[in-house]
């Protein structure tokens, strides 16, 4: 497979689809937190002043006044970085829009190590943990533009709030045809197998399905599933697939406490237990650092999703754990 950059970042295909919606719904409006231009937001604001609101670096009242918008029979879109979208919010979050039952949809963009340069005090890895333990929270997190796009009017019909982990530059174009089905809650088979099935998300879809073709190389044929919808959980087909293979991995951007990782080893445990590996960041800050970079200083890279899926399958033919 052919690992291309998709000619835009993801973050303006992100802006371009709240303008296209934004003509059709006057409902929809944008709440930022001094993060327009470099989010590209600031494309709404040209087209819709009026209904575009920067409170500026407040990201808490950027969530009140979300719901205060969404009270008021708007459709609210909030962005920040993934990190203050969640941790800096939680508590609004949880009060002023889950529990008072308002539509926001909030985007925290750059999440994991995708924030780079910005070192650690930027990196959500805990984002998907505060997110999943707050009632009817929708989590969606797009691989490529095809997808962000194919899901968007889904997130806008639903009248419950949602949670977009965006990554904000060009991403890896995984997706080409028109045949794929996106719909939110429902995990996509990328790669069929019948020896371990590997679950990623967002930037680490490309990494599964490296790793796929380096698992190939040792006869060991992993199915790759693309979990874009981290909650509600695709639990079906996660059965599904670890009744066949017996074995399963998980590759995240992000903690492996609480996010993915934990998500998945709880519905096996609840449903049909399975020798599994958790592959993301072990329990540690963030830091400096490119993607490639940090991919290897935290373990995350292909190399490192095949190792653990060989072990595995190493170990359950000796008919062991």
């Amino acid at each position: 497979m052919i690992y291309e950059r998709e000619e835009r970042p993801l973050k303006e295909v992100y802006s371009d689809l709240l303008v296209e919606y934004g003509r059709k719904d006057p409902r929809i409006v944008i709440v930022e937190a001094d993060l327009m231009k470099s989010g590209s937001t600031d494309k709404f604001q040209q087209e819709f002043p009026d209904r575009t609101f920067d409170v500026g670096v407040a990201e808490a009242n950027m969530i009140c006044v979300a719901a205060g918008l969404s009270l008021m029979g708007k459709i609210p879109f909030t962005h920040t970085f993934a990190v203050f979208a969640s941790r800096r919010c939680c508590d609004q979050i949880n009060q002023s829009v889950a529990y008072a039952g308002c539509n926001v949809k909030m985007c925290g963009s750059d999440p994991g190590i995708t924030t780079e340069l910005n070192g650690g005090t930027h990196m959500a890895m805990d984002d998907v943990g505060i997110m999943r333990s707050i009632p009817e929270m929708t989590i969606f997190e797009p691989v490529d533009s095809r997808q962000l796009r194919a899901v968007f009017p889904q997130i806008l019909n639903l009248e419950t709030p949602v949670y977009i982990r965006l990554f904000r530059p060009n991403a890896t174009r995984i997706f080409t045809g028109e045949e794929t089905d996106f719909r939110l809650g429902k995990g996509i088979v990328i790669r069929e197998g019948s020896d371990v099935t590997i679950l990623s998300s967002g930037i680490m879809v490309a990494e599964a399905l490296k790793a796929a073709e380096l698992l190939e190389e040792q006869q060991i044929q992993a199915e790759i599933i693309n979990i874009h919808t981290i909650k509600p959980l695709d639990t079906r087909l996660i059965i599904e697939s670890a009744a066949k293979t017996g074995c399963v991995v998980t590759a995240e951007n992000g903690s492996i406490y609480n996010g993915l990782g934990s998500a998945v080893a709880e519905c096996l445990a609840e449903h049909l237990p399975r020798p599994m590996k958790r592959i993301g960041v072990q329990d540690c800050f963030g830091q400096i650092g490119h993607v490639e970079e940090l991919l290897n200083a935290f373990h995350m890279a292909a190399e490192d999703i095949a190792a653990a899926a060989a072990e595995l399958v190493r170990n359950k033919e000796k008919g062991g754990l």
